[in-house]
């Protein structure tokens, strides 16, 4: 008898976590394919025809400095929320489901260790889902909430921008297939290197949550899928959104002076890759954002260098994503991924003055 009843609940608990897994895919895969797949479509066949994705969102690029502005910083903050908040709904939606729908055993396993076999299949996890830096936050929030490791965390969260492969194929339209494949190469060992020096040296910070089985979906609970899913979505709302738009609208305020003029022979050289760097780890974009930027800059005789500079940096990190991942990261690791981005976007300026 005991027999039975045990393998009824097995079976029940094996059913139970099925209908839990097969209603995260429904909802990963439905709004991939509404917010990022089937419009990526349609605007590479517009890229193909047109070398262009569109303007920049940084008003007035390249012009001379024009000093902060608060009406600069509300077009902006208008500006990326309208290109972005399809992606922001999907990407809190999917952080917090993560942590009440899919198995942490599963999680734990396959993306648990520190070993590089960890970070790589979190990179190929983050290639399809082709977010920006900041709408895949929310995701790697609740992937870390779930017993993920920091490297497979980070891996997920670098691939998402740097390796998207609808931005690839625009930058090849666009920029021209030098750039795709440079952006491949040095993609690629930005998220799997950073995610390498997080794991042998990042500091490790517990987000254990007082009652853990709000996070446990197999574990049965005496609150319903419903609450708990509702408690994990507002909890990611309260420490995401409101940061998100102050920041981004500080950011948008001086855009006039992070990005200055590239004339009068601010175009080129060391000290301009530099500049760049730092202003592309700092700065917030869409997803492929970076593309109208460099052609804008390029057309107006910014050198391959500083391109080459942004387009490793503007897409992956920005202060507003590191402070998206302050909830569940230490000080020292996103100090370990903003520093790391930075001196990759400056190794890949050095670089590319000279191949692209």
């Amino acid at each position: 008898m005991r027999n039975v009843e045990y393998n009824v609940s097995s079976n029940h608990k094996n059913l139970r976590q099925a209908l839990f897994i097969l209603l995260f895919l429904v909802v990963l895969i439905g709004g991939l394919v509404y917010v990022k797949w089937y419009p990526y479509w349609q605007k590479a066949l517009g890229a193909s025809a047109t070398n262009s994705i569109g303007t920049a969102i940084i008003a007035d690029i390249g012009a001379k400095a024009s000093g902060p502005s608060l009406q600069a910083g509300w077009q902006f903050t208008v500006a990326y929320f309208t290109s972005v908040w399809k992606a922001v709904i999907l990407g809190l939606l999917v952080g917090s489901l993560v942590q009440v729908l899919i198995p942490t055993s599963w999680i734990k396993r396959y993306l648990g260790g520190s070993q590089f076999k960890d970070s790589f299949v979190a990179t190929l996890m983050g290639v399809p889902t082709m977010m920006c830096t900041c709408c895949s936050a929310p995701v790697a929030v609740g992937m870390k909430r779930s017993q993920a490791s920091s490297n497979s965390v980070v891996a997920f969260f670098l691939a998402n921008p740097l390796l998207n492969p609808a931005t690839l194929v625009f930058m090849g339209f666009v920029l021209g297939w030098n750039f795709t494949i440079f952006r491949i190469i040095f993609g690629l060992v930005t998220v799997l290197g950073i995610a390498s020096l997080v794991a042998k040296f990042g500091a490790q910070k517990n987000v254990t949550v007082p009652n853990n089985k709000m996070f446990d979906p197999i574990d049965e609970s005496n609150e319903i899928l419903l609450v708990r899913w509702l408690k994990a979505l507002v909890r990611l709302i309260v420490e995401s959104i409101p940061a998100y738009v102050v920041i981004v609208y500080i950011l948008g305020t001086f855009q006039g002076v992070l990005f200055p003029a590239i004339h009068n022979g601010l175009n080129g050289g060391l000290m301009v890759i530099l500049l760049f760097a730092v202003v592309g780890t700092l700065f917030v974009i869409p997803t492929a954002g970076e593309i109208p930027i460099i052609q804008a800059l390029m057309a107006l005789g910014l050198t391959t260098g500083p391109a080459a500079a942004l387009l490793i940096t503007l897409p992956a990190v920005s202060i507003v994503s590191l402070t998206l991942l302050k909830p569940v990261f230490s000080w020292k690791n996103l100090a370990i991924i903003g520093g790391g981005v930075l001196v990759m976007g400056i190794v890949a300026g050095v670089v590319g003055s000279f191949i692209l």
